[in-house]
């Protein structure tokens, strides 16, 4: 596939591009309708813009993203990934639509300058956009470690890291992220902040494995993200796919859990802060 083939715009993925694409679709529909009441699709127009320009919004509204990091998104988009798929050079589906992007990287970036943290593990690292996020406001001393179960994705990401200041303070560590936990737990390993974005199916034994052990440090925070999956976790139990099931089943596991305390924030797909009582 050419690079030009790749460059595709974003599929929605999160609660409200949902909601803009169905907006604007049901639009089109109530406008075929010769007795359609004005009215109606005055309505319909003002929900679509409001919806429609909360993400733009936001972004022009947040620092930018640095140089770095928008090479990430950049490289990020125009990759084939369905191609490098469907050639089973992946162990999972890889798709552009899995970077964190702008807004969620600055929120992951001023977490690190708010807790003061030092150590960060990041879980699920993908092209590397979170986790750089997150270096860039780590002190020069700061250390990330970040798990990624694809060789081919953490050496696409690596090759970004090093033309960062900041990528020296990235150690990735290859294999599943239960392996890796593992690992790290053996060797007394303690994190400030932990960021989640791995296998959604996992999600509660990484959160398990996190407080049983101590990877999570005595005042650490953990950062879950795609809590809201698309909507799926509060729409009917019968519309969610595997992995929304799976997001939904986490979310009560957590929020029954005595040990926390936490918040879901309406941050892209959903971005959930835990900390432990």
């Amino acid at each position: 596939m050419s690079e030009v083939a790749s460059q595709q715009t974003p599929r929605p993925v999160t609660p409200l591009g949902i909601l803009v694409e169905q907006l604007e679709e049901t639009i089109r529909l109530v406008e075929k309708e010769p007795n359609m009441p004005a009215t109606v699709v005055d309505s319909l127009q003002q929900a679509f813009r409001l919806a429609a320009g909360l993400d733009p919004y936001l972004d022009e509204c947040t620092t930018a993203e640095s140089s770095a990091l928008k090479a990430i998104a950049q490289k990020t988009s125009t990759e084939a990934w369905n191609q490098r798929f469907s050639d089973g050079a992946t162990v999972r589906p890889l798709e552009q639509e899995m970077l964190s992007g702008h807004l969620e990287g600055q929120v992951l970036k001023m977490f690190i300058y708010m807790t003061r943290a030092q150590k960060v593990l990041d879980i699920g690292m993908f092209t590397g956009y979170s986790a750089l996020a997150m270096a860039e406001a780590l002190p020069e001393d700061g250390r990330l470690v970040a798990c990624e179960v694809d060789a081919y994705v953490a050496e696409f990401a690596q090759a970004l890291f090093q033309k960062s200041p900041h990528g020296s303070k990235i150690y990735v560590q290859l294999g599943g992220a239960l392996e890796t936990l593992d690992k790290l737990a053996a060797t007394q390993e303690s994190f400030d902040l932990v960021f989640i974005d791995a296998d959604k199916r996992e999600y509660v034994q990484y959160f398990n494995m996190l407080l049983d052990t101590q990877l999570l440090a005595p005042n650490g925070f953990i950062c879950v993200d795609n809590t809201l999956l698309q909507g799926q976790v509060y729409l009917p139990a019968e519309q969610r796919t595997p992995n929304g099931e799976a997001i939904a089943q986490f979310n009560r596991i957590v929020a029954d859990d005595p040990r926390v305390e936490q918040v879901l924030l309406p941050v892209r797909d959903g971005l959930t802060i835990i900390r432990r009582v």
